[in-house]
């Protein structure tokens, strides 16, 4: 069966998808005639009401996966995004507009730079395609920083090429109903009661049928996109731009959660025209073999059964078999982000347009900054869990040493008797184990606290027991539950590390476009730290170690 053949039968189906909505109104309406005209109901006027309340149940669905549908096609594909003219963007704008007559297709009416690792042609079409309407491509910024101008150049190729195929015509339409069928499937998913989830069931089960039926067109047309991008913009620049494309959206997932949003914690920004432009040093910071460990560590998506794309493996084979053409890739070539002008001004525009209206009342912070916020923030996330229980445990050695009437068991250091005062200060409420909403008040115990109270033989004792474990490890006793709990305390240690050597100034941030952000600690010290706090963690506790660190030469390592 030829590809046009395969798309009749498609569009047949989707007629049949839209007709089938048709049809379960009309058998509504006849069980209502039958159940009004022939007095089956009308002696009652709660059988009456009734009956109307299920029709209008029953109808409601219905009515609403047909204007789903009807609506669908008209739905810009696209996402929002940065719009540039050709009086904006020359050197951009020439390159869409010469691949479009390579492809000897109609150029798009508009060019929108986007967020996103991704490129696409969308058309503002009606009755699902088969009346044209208004081009747009949408290319991403992170895309074009990573991509070369030669393998830009098959990106646009492949895209339309989507629309040069003579063939592809009716397909175009199938793809559209693929959009289409799966629009109106999502809209029953937030109808909650019997009537969406009946009628819901029987456009999922034809939606099943018509993605099948239309699978071997999508995929058919994705291989003849390729095709004509290997033959436009030539074999190995196609190739290689479909080897990178999976890298960089990896190392931009990355990006964006290591890095742009470094500062949510404090509720801050990278610089304006940073939160993407940022992805311009990773990239310049990491070797290809770095972006494949970033790509590999990523958890690959569930396969669909119904994927329009077929594997890129299948596709790197099918070009690669192609024969050479003479066109190389050349890895010197510039950037396609070279082709924009006023690139911070452009990155700045995108930012306001693709970022949420309350991200302009949050404050910029330069990278280093960003990085000391969220540094303070790991640390003392880590650190609080151990210096609550410690405050706690503390808490009640004094009040059992003062029932006594004896001194503390072990050393206390004046900051730590502080801790016990303040906790004898606070309301009755607090003086509860459990109570520490209401402990927010005092103060928490200090590094030197905490060494004290480990010293004091508490860490076994009391602290570890009032660490936050799930229920199943409450039951622990003995070594496990010490091994349970000694990752949590061995990083609530070093967050108190950590922050004690910032406010001593001892440590700086380090962006690390190479590797991940974080603090530089002085010379030498991350291997020595970790055996200090293993052995101040150990089962026979000994802080000597790292008090011994902490009170050495503490130099910064150099820049």
């Amino acid at each position: 069966m030829t590809a046009s053949l395969r798309a009749l039968r498609a569009l047949a189906l989707l007629a049949g998808f839209y007709l089938m909505g048709v049809a379960l109104l009309m058998v509504l309406a006849a069980a209502d005639w039958v159940l009004l005209t022939r007095h089956l109901v009308t002696q009652s006027v709660y059988l009456v009401l009734g009956t109307v309340f299920t029709s209008v149940a029953l109808m409601a669905p219905i009515l609403r996966g047909m204007f789903a549908f009807l609506l669908a096609g008209r739905r810009s594909s696209g996402a929002g995004g940065c719009p540039v003219t050709p009086q904006e963007q020359p050197e951009l704008w020439a390159e869409v507009l010469e691949a479009a007559r390579r492809a000897g297709t109609q150029a798009p009416d508009e060019v929108i730079l986007t967020e996103g690792v991704n490129a696409a042609v969308a058309e503002r079409a009606r009755l699902l395609g088969l009346l044209p309407g208004r081009r747009r491509m949408y290319l991403g910024v992170p895309l074009l920083t990573g991509l070369t101008v030669p393998r830009l150049r098959a990106v646009l190729a492949h895209e339309f090429g989507h629309y040069s195929n003579q063939d592809t015509r009716l397909a175009g339409v199938t793809m559209r109903g693929r959009a289409a069928v799966l629009h109106t499937v999502n809209a029953f998913g937030s109808g909650d009661n019997r009537a969406y989830a009946f009628v819901g069931g029987l456009y999922v089960r034809y939606a099943h049928l018509f993605l099948k039926v239309t699978q071997s067109i999508a995929r058919r047309q994705e291989l003849a996109a390729d095709q004509a991008a290997a033959c436009q913009a030539g074999r190995d620049p196609t190739a290689a731009a479909l080897r990178q494309i999976p890298l960089l959206d990896a190392a931009h997932d990355h990006y964006v959660d290591t890095y742009a949003l470094m500062g949510r914690a404090a509720s801050a920004l990278p610089p304006v025209g940073e939160f993407h432009g940022g992805f311009r040093q990773l990239l310049a910071a990491r070797q290809p073999d770095a972006l494949s460990e970033l790509a590999a560590a990523r958890r690959p998506p569930r396969p669909s059964p119904y994927d329009s794309h077929p594997p890129v493996s299948e596709r790197l084979a099918l070009i690669e078999a192609l024969p050479d053409d003479g066109l190389t890739d050349d890895l010197a070539a510039p950037s396609a982000l070279s082709l924009l002008r006023d690139q911070d001004g452009l990155l700045a525009t995108l930012e306001e347009r693709i970022l949420p209206a309350e991200a302009s009342a949050l404050q910029r912070l330069d990278w280093p900054d960003l990085v000391m916020v969220r540094a303070l923030s790991d640390a003392r996330g880590w650190a609080e869990p151990l210096q609550m229980a410690v405050r706690r445990a503390l808490r009640i050695a004094h009040a059992s040493v003062t029932t006594a009437g004896g001194a503390p068991p072990g050393p206390l250091s004046e900051g730590a008797a502080g801790v016990v005062v303040a906790e004898s200060a606070t309301s009755s409420a607090a003086a509860a184990d459990s109570g520490t909403a209401t402990e927010t008040g005092a103060r928490l115990p200090s590094l030197e606290d905490v060494l004290d109270a480990i010293d004091g033989g508490l860490l076994w004792m009391e602290v570890a027991d009032r660490m936050p474990k799930p229920a199943q490890a409450a039951r622990l006793t003995g070594r496990s539950a010490r091994n349970f709990i000694r990752p949590a305390v061995w990083d609530a240690v070093a967050g108190l590390v950590h922050l004690h050597l910032i406010a001593e100034g001892l440590a700086r941030p380090d962006v690390s476009w190479a590797g991940r952000p974080g603090l530089a600690l002085p010379e030498d010290w991350e291997e020595r730290m970790d055996a200090a706090i293993d052995a101040a963690v150990d089962d026979a506790p000994d802080t000597t170690p790292l008090r011994a660190l902490l009170g050495g030469d503490n130099r910064i390592r150099p820049e």
